[in-house]
């Protein structure tokens, strides 16, 4: 982030721990993405497909604004491609079609079963700025319902 020029952009994958980490660096990171660049999008991962069986990944997209006193995420869109999505790295790999529907729906900015918007003061109002957000029922935990969180 320190590196990244005015009006950079990025693409960054890192692990789940990084968006609800309780520790002060952990929330340390989240509050200087959200308030100091322009956290526009994530990308929910499949578990393990990106090092190893049980890994959770995200990829995390943000700009780089000029330096202002003015909040720089204005809202973020998440897109879950976990939640029910079985990949793995060895039997049954991703492919590059398997991102459409995310590329479509980054490019159009519509809200979809998979893909939601939340506001900057949303994000603020979570304990110690927690970006492991979901909505979507998880078929493997049974037929309780999940609240957008």
């Amino acid at each position: 982030m320190t590196i990244m020029e005015v009006n950079g952009r990025a693409g960054v994958v890192l692990p789940d721990n990084v968006l609800f980490e309780a520790g002060r660096a952990g929330e340390g990171i989240r509050k200087r993405l959200l308030e100091g660049f322009n956290f526009h999008t994530l990308l929910r991962l499949p578990t393990g497909i990106w090092y190893s069986p049980g890994v959770k990944a995200n990829v995390l997209f943000f700009d780089k604004k000029a330096a202002s006193r003015e909040m720089q995420t204005k809202e973020l869109w998440v897109y879950d491609y976990r939640t029910n999505v079985h990949k793995t790295l060895k039997t049954k790999r991703m492919i590059g079609a398997d991102l459409d529907d995310f590329m479509q729906c980054y490019r159009d900015r519509v809200e979809t079963e998979r893909f939601h918007r939340f506001t900057y003061e949303e994000l603020a109002a979570r304990d110690k700025l927690n970006l492991d957000l979901t909505w979507l029922k998880d078929d493997s935990l049974g037929s309780g319902l999940i609240t957008r969180r």
